[in-house]
Order: structure tokens, then C-alpha cells, then sequence
């Protein structure tokens, strides 16, 4: 099986991935949709809020299971998708857009090491 992995972005070990630039804008990725299952519920933090670089910052379960959420970045939460909150489906339908989690304003130095590129991501799942 063939999953999305857009090359403009980079990816944690754990399946999430971070857009390049500032904020960083932060979701899950389409094999870890897909691994998941169907997403019931979304935890995240609130706006203002830090995250440690590989450190969870939230929850997502599913019909499957209930999984942490890793930072790729460290850095404030400027933004957080509440529309998840009321439609969890849309890290299923959409992970690389509607489905998106949080941004975050990265700190100096925010940017995790050993982040993956599209194609290291895509031979990790391959």
C-alpha cells in the first residue's frame, strides 16, 4: 500500500509531521491515519502553551487506540485546530489539511533533530 507523503514537510520517527517556516504548522501523518483508524477524539494543548521537541504534547484515540502525540519542534502554540474537537474525522479525511493539530512559533534552536525528509519518512513505512 502506497501512503501520501508531501515532500514539504519534514517527519518524526512517530508519525507526525511539521511544515518548514514559522509558525510550524503540526499534524499527523497519512500512515498514521491509517494505522489509527477511525480518530474519535483529539487532545491538544492551548494556545500559549509550550512544547518540548520529541515530547508528547497531546492525545489522539481512536476505535483502535489511544496514541500520545509527539513534537517535532520546540516552541509556543500559537494556533490550536479546534475544529477537531467536534469533527476528529478530519485527521482520517484530510491529515495534511483540514486535519492539521496545532502551529507553533518554534523557539531558537526549536527545530528537532532527526527529523526525517519525505523520502527517509517513506522508506521508514515502505
Amino acid at each position: 500500500m502506497s501512503f501520501d507523503v508531501p515532500d514539504d514537510r519534514r517527519y518524526l520517527e512517530s508519525h507526525e509531521w511539521a511544515t518548514t517556516g514559522d509558525p510550524v504548522r503540526i499534524g499527523v501523518s497519512d500512515f498514521a491515519q491509517d494505522e489509527l483508524g477511525d480518530v474519535v477524539f483529539v487532545e491538544l494543548p492551548a494556545v500559549g502553551d509550550e512544547v518540548a521537541a520529541g515530547e508528547a504534547f497531546g492525545v489522539v484515540e481512536s476505535i483502535k487506540a489511544v496514541s500520545d502525540l509527539y513534537a517535532p519542534v520546540a516552541g509556543e502554540v500559537v494556533a490550536v485546530n479546534e475544529e477537531l474537537f467536534d469533527r476528529p474525522e478530519l485527521v482520517n479525511e484530510d491529515p495534511y489539511g483540514d486535519g492539521w493539530m496545532l502551529e507553533v512559533a518554534s523557539a531558537e534552536g526549536g527545530d528537532a533533530e532527526g527529523l526525517l525528509d519525505a523520502d527517509e519518512y517513506d522508506d521508514q513505512i515502505a
